[in-house]
This record gives C-alpha cells, sequence and structure tokens, in this order.
C-alpha cells in the first residue's frame, strides 16, 4: 500500500499572527507556567539581560529570607511605613 505525500509550499520568514499577536520572523516566544510572550527579535539582547538582572534580584531576596530576614526590611519598607506615621510592633 502507498501512502499519499502531499507537498504545498508554503511561505518563511514572513509574519504570522498567534493568539492575536504578531511574531515577525526572529521573534522569541518565552513561556512559563504565569503565561506566554512575544519578544522582538532587535529587543531580545535587553530584554534578555533585563531578565537576567531581574532573576538575580530575587534569588537575592529568597536567599536573604532563607537567612531568617524579614520582607519588611529586604524591601526597605520601615522607612516609607514610617514617614505614613505607622510603625512595626
Amino acid at each position: 500500500m502507498r501512502r499519499a505525500r502531499r507537498r504545498r509550499l508554503c511561505a518563511v520568514n514572513v509574519p504570522v499572527i498567534c493568539a492575536g499577536q504578531v511574531v515577525n520572523a526572529g521573534g522569541v516566544i518565552v513561556a512559563d507556567d504565569d503565561g506566554v510572550c512575544v519578544v522582538r527579535r532587535e529587543d531580545a539582547g535587553e530584554v534578555l539581560a533585563r531578565a537576567q538582572k531581574r532573576e538575580a534580584l530575587e534569588e537575592e531576596k529568597r536567599r536573604r529570607q532563607a537567612a531568617g530576614e524579614l520582607g519588611l526590611d529586604i524591601h526597605d519598607m520601615r522607612g516609607r511605613l514610617a514617614e505614613k506615621g505607622l510603625r512595626d510592633v
């Protein structure tokens, strides 16, 4: 028995629309448990650098919390609360 072969020409390196978002050739798709993001190719380097910086800051906060430091101090909230007339008891 012979399998039927279908051959079609398709466009490549052209914009496509995915879930209402335009994705251009070379665009980066980033997905995790919280959702999906489309990053333009020309922005990918900057977005990566900013994401790595944020991840490092979050890791530092996790380390400080694991060492017993309060979120109130990690996020420097005491001064801001005092400005509003509030204090930690």
